[in-house]
């Protein structure tokens, strides 16, 4: 492979020097990868001890329907990693979301997933290129700016897949929206993410659907004990099972809001924006 993306090819010294890049952490660097330096805990703004981000993908009607005004009630901002038909098919209700201040991330051009899935065999992304994948998430965001006036700063990685290609032609799409975006949102995973090891190009997102509070309760605890970063990542919102429950979104919410546990809840974007800054800055 030739040309400007020549340098995503993952060789050591550049994945570990990217990797340093993408956390703003002091490191050292060494054949065997990064060594990260934590001789000074990590601070939250306001002194908060963890963090919380719900991010939802596709830009389903029932975001809006039973999301928003749920999020409106908490006073909390949320973000979405659309699909544009959907977004077209319900632009003014879009725009509504902007306006009320929550983040509209980006989730690529045309949603490709694995040719293992029966709904994505027609254009699967082991036929997918980086420059390909360049092109497709940069016409993204210039849609999602023309359509709802806003520039995506993250990224949501359909079906948490960070590759494109097959066999020895494969690559990591993870350096390619480390240099594009400020994070990029993973799926399926199975933690929180820890400053300092994290790598907001490629945050944990675990998935909120169908899931329960009373399953969650020790994963919460955990995290605020770690200063850790939940973002949970889910796409309907209601009460029908395998949806992100509400019940479960307002006993998250008001756990989150209790003095007793000090978590700061935000978008993506502005967990990511803190996350990269100099500890001197913070």
């Amino acid at each position: 492979m030739t040309g400007p993306l020549q340098r995503y090819r993952f060789v050591p010294a550049t994945l570990a020097a990217c990797f340093v890049a993408c956390l703003g952490h002091p490191a050292d660097v060494s054949e065997s990868g990064p060594k990260l330096n934590h001789a000074a805990p990590f601070q939250w703004p306001d002194g908060k001890q963890a963090v919380l981000s719900l991010s939802f993908d596709d830009a389903r009607l029932t975001q809006t329907e039973a999301g928003i005004p749920l999020f409106r009630r908490y006073g909390v901002k949320a973000t979405f990693y659309v699909s544009l038909d959907q977004v077209r098919k319900n632009l003014s209700t879009w725009r509504e979301v902007v306006r009320a201040g929550h983040e509209i991330g980006n989730h690529s051009l045309r949603h490709a997933g694995s040719g293992n899935f029966k709904w994505s065999r027609d254009n699967p992304i082991e036929n997918y290129t980086l420059e390909r994948m360049q092109d497709e998430l940069r016409q993204a965001n210039r849609e999602i700016r023309e359509l709802l006036g806003v520039t995506s700063t993250t990224f949501a990685y359909p079906c948490g897949h960070k590759f494109v290609g097959r066999g020895l032609a494969t690559r990591s799409t993870v350096p390619l929206v480390a240099a594009m975006f400020a994070a990029g949102r993973g799926y399926m995973d199975e933690t929180f993410n820890v400053p300092g090891y994290c790598d907001p190009a490629q945050l944990f997102g675990i998935p909120s659907d169908g899931r329960s509070f009373k399953e969650t309760r020790q994963l919460l605890q955990e995290e605020l004990d770690a200063g850790g970063c939940i973002v949970f990542a889910g796409h309907e919102i209601g009460a029908e099972p395998g949806m992100t429950q509400v019940a479960f979104l307002e006993e998250l919410l008001t756990w989150a809001q209790d003095p007793a546990h000090p978590i700061w809840v935000n978008t993506v974007a502005n967990v990511a924006t803190y996350l990269r800054q100099p500890p001197d800055q913070k």
